[in-house]
């Protein structure tokens, strides 16, 4: 007798929910999951790039006036730090909040915390005006920032990952890392045309402030752009099927934790190289006065052009040599223009240039595959939690500090400790993946 002879009364309904999961994998186009990544991931660089920018530009003058420049954004860069530190703790948070209300739910309320926090920096007084206040509330808004950013994890580049072709995975890992060079472009874009357009008092009394409204409304769109697809009936099937789902941070430390921890740690150097070649060689030339602000931005909105030009080229060298070896590759090249550093950020207007572009170029090459390049080795129902926690760890140890650390440093000792600052991250990329190679995990 055959099996449908054999169907009880209720195979009808299970069928028709079988044909609605075959159809939604049907819709579920890569190129749609990789437009909703690189929208939603756009908006959250930015509004991290319009702080690190403010951090040289704006905030020694505005909240840290009473001490000289250098301090000024070096207590600026400590500001910066704190939602690079609270982001794993927003995941978790947020996780809690998705298996308690759902995806859609925890997704908006993320966002809006991320964009609220962003915008309300926007009205903040100066020191001027209420004193050391106006320092607390700036943290206390960072903090949001990244409790926001961690909480927005939507697990869209997991389901990118999970339904690629294995002959493509290096092509559409890097379109969501496109996310960050735009983000830079945008906001390196719009202080460029305030700096341009203001005199410098209403540029630092108020000019500044624009960017950070501009950012509330860029969330919007993107919060939009995204419940779109993650709220949708196929998309909800996809990710449910694909185990998709939050799981107990405690069990998810205790079965995987060890792939958190090599993940972060594989992809050091490209998140040490990044605000090595945006927010810090910005600052060291304000600093040493080589440069006007306008030069610089309009070099650094040119590198993020060639990162983006990167990007896309290490998708196409990943698809052929494999994303692991593409990172180790780019991350010896890393350690060798970190040996450059001295010559060039410390040179003339030329060197610095070189060492921007360069920068950016080779930024694009290694944080196009920083993502996805180990987390592939989590056990399915363990991808969601332990990918978005992987991103986390890497952007907390490789660059959180980094600013502060490469500007304190370089200062007091020359820019070889931004050298050695950057090769210890590339030999702890090198040693991660000679780690993940040891266990036997497959790319």
């Amino acid at each position: 007798m055959s099996s449908t002879m054999q169907e009880g009364p209720g195979s009808n309904g299970s069928s028709t929910e079988e044909i609605s999961r075959i159809q939604a994998h049907a819709r579920l186009a890569p190129g749609e999951i990789a437009v909703g990544v690189v929208i939603g991931r756009t908006s959250e660089y930015f509004d991290f790039f319009v702080f690190g920018i403010a951090c040289v530009l704006v905030f020694p003058s505005v909240f840290f006036p009473f001490v000289s420049r250098l301090d000024g954004m070096l207590l600026a860069f400590v500001v910066f730090a704190p939602a690079f530190v609270v982001r794993p703790l927003g995941t978790m948070l947020f996780m809690n909040f998705q298996r308690r209300w759902g995806r859609g739910t925890k997704l908006t309320i993320s966002l809006f915390v991320l964009g609220i926090a962003t915008a309300g920096i926007a009205f903040l007084p100066g020191y001027a005006d209420i004193g050391g206040w106006s320092i607390t509330l700036l943290v206390l808004l960072r903090l949001l920032q990244g409790i926001g950013l961690g909480g927005s994890w939507d697990g869209l580049p997991s389901l990118l990952a999970l339904n690629t072709p294995p002959q493509r995975r290096g092509w559409y890992a890097m379109l969501g890392q496109l996310s960050a060079p735009i983000g830079f472009m945008i906001a390196g874009s719009l202080f460029l045309f305030l700096h341009t357009q203001l005199d410098n008092a209403d540029f630092i009394d108020w000019g500044w402030r624009y960017p950070f409204f501009v950012a509330f409304a860029i969330n919007v769109v993107a919060l939009f752009a995204r419940l779109r697809l993650v709220v949708t009936e196929e998309y909800t099937l996809a990710l449910e099927e694909r185990e998709l789902e939050p799981i107990g941070i405690v069990e998810m430390l205790r079965k995987q934790g060890y792939n958190i921890f090599i993940g972060a740690f594989a992809a050091l150097a490209s998140y040490a190289l990044f605000h090595l070649v945006t927010i810090f060689p910005l600052s060291w030339i304000v600093l040493g006065e080589t440069q006007s602000v306008t030069t610089v931005l309009v070099v650094q909105i040119v590198g993020a052009g060639v990162g983006i030009l990167g990007t896309i080229a290490s998708g196409l060298i990943a698809d052929r040599i494999g994303r692991r070896t593409t990172l180790g590759s780019v991350a010896v090249l890393v350690g060798v223009f970190a040996l450059l550093m001295p010559w060039l950020l410390g040179g003339g207007q030329a060197a610095q240039d070189a060492f921007i572009l360069i920068g950016f170029a080779l930024l694009g090459l290694s944080y196009g595959q920083a993502a996805g390049s180990v987390t592939s080795n989590f056990e399915t129902r363990f991808r969601y939690t332990g990918a978005a926690l992987t991103s986390d760890f890497a952007w907390l140890i490789g660059a959180a500090f980094a600013p502060l650390v490469a500007l304190g440093l370089s200062f007091r000792f020359g820019l070889i400790a931004a050298t050695l600052y950057l090769l210890s991250g590339v030999l702890c990329t090198l040693i991660a993946l000679r780690v993940n190679k040891a266990l036997g995990e497959h790319d």
